[in-house]
């Protein structure tokens, strides 16, 4: 199939790239030109395993980048709309969406064949039937449903892992107002044979979204909040959880060949410093929003981003348990992105936890293999910025693991033979609690004497 998508961020690159190496002929649409000319030398203006590679198996052959909105929708059959929703507080802000609803629609206007405009963006329920299809109509000066189509199609993909995620997807989610839009979106997902594939309406489609995400953030939040009380107590969380992942209703178990629990569910049912990222902190909050505004509150939900709001704390309350005056002491932060595998800092802890640092007056020392250049964009050079781990923590009194880079759990050997040893704060429980002298961890008793 002939394909356009409107956006080239995580979601619009990362289908878009997938969708051309599943033969389909794709164009990606951007507004600026320096991104659409990132894409066409194969160099993607984002972070993403994979993506590289698979930049440059398509490119010039079934995928190319261009700002032409009008040219890439005249010339395709099915319009993808992966623009961003930014959260402003109180609901999701539509005007990309809107904006581009209006050019397509203006495009459709002098378009002769049926065209199919999907959003894949995520948007609250009815934003589909409500927003994007009157504004496609009356820019258009047709009808929905008989001239042109209009569905919804969310996207499940996690960063740094998304090219595995859309190749080898979980299920797809189709969401059409009419048979034939239904049938052109079924067209082109036919290139993922054995797949569950849900056809919907486009409301049921967008709340699927939200209901993913939210049982996820729900998740990992219940896991703190269990972390903070066994931390309380005297039980190590790690140990709680450890046993509770061996209930068959939450983690099939595997042959023993195969490692036993399969890992994909068990992931956010463990205590940490809190989850951050561009879906979960603006999805959940945009979800009560609408909630609220639609008469049904969320009073798990509003607890579910309290207990994350607050969880980084947890990390300061252990530093200072130790060390109370942090005025110029040498502090190093492991992990500035949200999560391992992007470069993406959106809503990630490091950011509330190296704030609460500087204020303290601390020298705050950062290492990220990844997401160095998207810290000093935001923090300047008010903290010290290192490109290798063991300089990140020469001298330093205290580190903090935030981020779950897998190069940290190599730690111990590089705190081995230090003097004096450092306090080691782990955040993700990434590190054997016997395996450096001064540890504490989020989920267990504070090793402090004094708090």
């Amino acid at each position: 199939m002939r394909v356009s998508v409107i956006g080239t961020g995580y979601v619009g690159l990362v289908s878009g790239a997938c969708l051309a190496g599943k033969g389909h002929d794709v164009v990606c649409v951007d507004t600026l030109q320096e991104k659409i000319d990132q894409i066409n030398a194969c160099s993607p203006p984002i972070h993403e395993e994979g993506l590289e590679d698979l930049l440059r198996e398509t490119v010039g052959k079934t995928l190319r980048g261009t700002t032409d909105l009008r040219e890439a929708v005249m010339n395709s059959d099915i319009s993808l709309i992966a623009v961003g929703t930014p959260f402003d507080g109180n609901e999701i802000d539509l005007k990309y969406i809107r904006e581009v609803s209006r050019q397509i629609g203006e495009v459709l206007r002098d378009k002769d064949s049926y065209h199919v405009v999907v959003v894949k963006s995520t948007v609250v329920p009815g934003t589909t039937d409500t927003v994007v299809t009157p504004i496609l109509e009356e820019a258009s000066g047709k009808k929905a449903g008989k001239d042109f189509g209009t569905g919804m199609n969310p996207e499940f993909l996690k960063e740094g892992e998304a090219i595995v995620d859309f190749m080898h997807p979980d299920r797809i989610v189709i969401g059409g107002n009419d048979d034939r839009a239904i049938a052109v979106m079924d067209e082109l997902y036919a290139v993922f044979p054995g797949i569950d594939v849900v056809r919907t309406n486009p409301a049921t489609a967008e709340m699927i979204k939200y209901t993913a995400n939210s049982l996820l953030a729900t998740l990992i939040s219940f896991s703190n909040e269990i972390g903070n009380l066994c931390a309380k107590v005297g039980v190590d969380v790690v140990e709680a959880m450890e046993g509770m992942h061996l209930d068959k209703r939450f983690t099939p178990i595997l042959p023993e060949e195969a490692g036993r629990i399969w890992p994909g569910f068990i992931t956010y049912l463990a205590a940490g410093c809190g989850f951050g990222g561009s879906c979960f902190p603006k999805d959940v909050k945009a979800l009560i929003a609408y909630g609220e505004n639609a008469g049904a509150p969320m009073p798990l939900l509003n607890a579910v981003i309290e207990t994350n709001e607050a969880q980084p704390h947890q990390m300061m309350t252990r530093l200072k348990a130790h060390l109370p005056d942090l005025s110029a002491k040498r502090i190093t932060v492991l992990g500035v992105a949200f999560k391992p595998g992007t470069d993406d800092i959106r809503e990630s802890p490091a950011l509330t936890i190296i704030r609460e640092l500087l204020e303290a007056g601390a020298e705050v020392i950062t290492y990220d293999p990844i997401a160095r250049h998207e810290a000093e964009a935001l923090f300047g050079d008010t903290i010290t910025y290192e490109d290798d781990l063991g300089q990140a923590l020469e001298g330093s009194e205290a580190i903090l693991i935030v981020t779950r880079w897998p190069e940290f759990a190599d730690l111990p050997k590089h705190l081995k033979g230090a003097t004096p040893q450092p306090l080691v704060i782990d955040g993700r429980r990434m590190i054997s609690k016997d395996s450096v002298a001064r540890y504490e961890g989020i989920g267990l008793k504070l090793a402090a004497k004094h708090v």
